[in-house]
């Protein structure tokens, strides 16, 4: 039985079906996205979906889907489906499905009478060309297959509407036509492995609706552009391959390409195996060689942040240390260009974040623990020397280290933490002042550098390190641990935020903390009571002010409930770290239950990934961005932690 697959009854269930998203990526910024049934739910999918440095910095429909009709004596059986307004779905190609398997690549079995048509969806890695092979399983007569393109030539911030300034202009080229409906797109190439006819029947299809849009309370529907059909034959046991690309290809190589991308994907049969090929969707590699990590899919771009606490988990984890050592090199030319106040020649954006640097120690941290800490300091120790100095001496423009040890950060004007949502221009949790993770990644970092200047018998450095580090420490604990046994969240000069947070986290599942074992236990049982979910920590107690567990409704709503009491999976890794820390293997079993949570995952949502975030209160649904990186990240790092105790 395959991991990843679903029969005829929830396919043809728009209910289940439509709710249920398919994620391709090329690794180099482009993508295809829609739902199980090819039905496009959200202003963000598209069959081919790419970037347009030209025009902008942000990804562009130009293939929105493609119908396929079977032909049959006659008879017409269009296997497209689409939304119009009024809740109209037409032409409703989904009630020809027999089976849908996604274990290695997305293949969708249609029957239509004796007809039996498969179709396998690949995307090439490094290309911008979607690759979709036809096989006729089975007919009983002659069959041709019709195919209908859908353009959009727009953002994925926007909609298209009919319009006299889109060009119908298309040019023949080998089996396909190529298209640009405006000026500054390139061209779009549609061609297959087989020879054809292209019949020219431009016409727009109006009224396409998107329901993700609508529930966020956004626009929600628009018009695509239909240059026409192709027609071709097909027999039984033949395959027919198409291509939808920025750039032509001889067609006679297509079968094989298709042929090579597929067999070069490895099956989604297991847990641990969709969380791999959700990891590899994260990468993302530019046209000079810089080497990223996306934040997430479809909206988000690379973040420093998230880069940072991401990286061990998506690289480091899974064996993939080359590809740790690639990102670094970018990221350490961005961190260098930030921290001498040059031109930033890197695509990573909020590096002056004031946390981002106290991230960077965390994640080279990792490094350390995979690669040996003489390995690490070779290749970090100058970068890791840098940046501490450059928060020590002061040069930071919003992080200062006081007289007591510890730093300081002003987040009243505008977010400076990963709890970053504002409504009108103000950040709907100002955390400011001494903030408790930037406090406590900093006496990690502290210690960590320390630790590596004593390997290389670098007394004076060492010491002057643990020295910075002991009143960090003891300023930590008077500064954050309150009569109840938990952290203030942030202290500002006379006003302590008493709410209950997970960001005290951090202070128990670092390798290095301020607090004693008591103390790290009192943390770890108030987070295990107020805030852990099958689906990670909530982000605010429920027992606290404010508590708004729901992310649901239009922007302002969503912006108001985002860090007020939804659940994060990648707090819940570092939860299940400080357990394992603490309780060592009496707590393995608990931290695996854990995670039978997020398997629960792999076929909801988008398949076999991690959505950003979860309502707070059950059921626990997850909402957001439909792939987030942090999240895969710190499952990854989770399920790592559990096999080197089963060792």
């Amino acid at each position: 039985m395959s991991y990843l697959r679903f029969e005829k009854a929830l396919m043809t269930n728009l209910e289940e079906s439509l709710s249920r998203e398919l994620l391709r990526t090329n690794r180099s910024g482009a993508y295809s996205c829609s739902s199980i049934v090819d039905c496009n739910t959200r202003k963000y999918h598209g069959l081919l979906v790419v970037p347009v440095p030209e025009l902008d910095d942000e990804n562009h429909v130009l293939l929105s889907s493609m119908d396929v009709t079977v032909v049959q004596h006659g008879a017409e059986f269009n296997l497209g489906l689409h939304k119009y307004q009024g809740n109209n779905y037409s032409p409703k190609g989904h009630k020809y499905i027999r089976e849908f398997d996604c274990d290695k690549v997305p293949t969708t079995l249609y029957r239509v009478g004796g007809v039996i048509l498969k179709k396998e969806v690949v995307f090439q890695h490094y290309e911008d060309r979607i690759l979709i092979r036809y096989t006729l399983v089975d007919a009983h007569s002659a069959t041709t297959l019709r195919f209908r393109p859908f353009l959009a030539f727009r953002s994925v911030r926007q909609f298209t509407h009919e319009n006299g300034v889109a060009s119908r202009d298309y040019q023949q080229v080998e089996n396909g036509i190529k298209t640009c409906m405006y000026a500054g797109y390139p061209d779009l190439y549609m061609q297959f492995s087989k020879s054809n006819e292209f019949i020219f029947a431009p016409d727009w299809y109006r009224g396409v609706e998107y329901p993700k849009e609508q529930e966020r309370g956004y626009a929600s529907n628009e018009d695509l552009y239909v240059p026409g059909y192709f027609e071709m034959p097909i027999r039984k046991g033949e395959s027919i391959v198409f291509s939808a690309s920025t750039s032509e290809i001889k067609v006679s190589k297509l079968k094989k390409l298709c042929e090579d991308e597929v067999e070069e994907r490895s099956p989604r049969d297991n847990f641990f195996h969709c969380l791999v090929n959700a990891a590899h969707q994260f990468h993302l590699r530019m046209k000079n060689d810089d080497r990223y990590i996306l934040a997430g899919y479809p909206w988000f771009k690379c973040r420093a942040r998230d880069t940072f606490i991401a990286l061990p988990g998506l690289t480091l984890s899974i064996q993939e240390r080359d590809y740790f050592e690639l990102v670094m090199q970018t990221a350490e030319r961005g961190l260098r260009e930030f921290m001498e106040e040059k031109p930033l020649t890197v695509k990573m954006y909020e590096i002056e974040q004031p946390d981002v640097l106290l991230w960077a120690f965390w994640c080279i941290q990792q490094y350390a623990k995979e690669a040996g800490k003489e390995v690490c300091q070779k290749k970090y120790g100058r970068l890791l020397t840098d940046m501490l100095r450059y928060i020590e001496s002061g040069k930071h423009p919003n992080l200062k280290l006081d007289d007591n040890g510890l730093l300081r950060t002003n987040g009243k004007e505008h977010p400076v933490t990963w709890m970053n949502s504002t409504v009108n221009g103000k950040p709907v949790v100002p955390r400011t002042g001494y903030i408790v993770e930037f406090n406590a990644l900093w006496y990690n970092a502290l210690k960590f550098v320390a630790s590596l200047a004593a390997l290389e018998q670098n007394a004076e450095e060492a010491a002057r390190l643990e020295e910075m580090a002991e009143p960090c420490k003891r300023s930590f604990v008077e500064t954050f641990l309150n009569e109840y046994g938990y952290l203030f969240d942030y202290v500002d000069g006379n006003m302590m935020d008493w709410s209950v947070r997970p960001n005290m986290i951090f202070a128990v599942a670092l390798d290095y903390s301020p607090l004693n074992l008591e103390q790290k236990k009192n943390v770890l049982d108030i987070c295990t009571r107020e805030l852990l979910t099958p689906k990670g920590l909530r982000s605010l107690s429920p027992k606290s002010g404010g508590y708004n567990p729901l992310y649901v409704g239009p922007q302002n709503q969503r912006d108001y409930a985002y860090h007020q009491g939804t659940a994060w999976p990648w707090l819940g890794g570092f939860y299940m770290e400080a357990c394992l820390k603490l309780y060592k293997r009496s707590r393995l079993s608990f931290v695996n239950r854990q995670l039978v949570g997020y398997e629960d995952e792999m076929t909801n949502l988008c398949l076999g990934t991690i959505p950003e975030l979860f309502d707070g209160n059950p059921p626990f649904k997850g909402r957001g961005a439909i792939s987030f990186a942090i999240n895969v990240a710190e499952i990854l790092r989770t399920l790592e932690l559990i096999e080197k105790f089963d060792y």
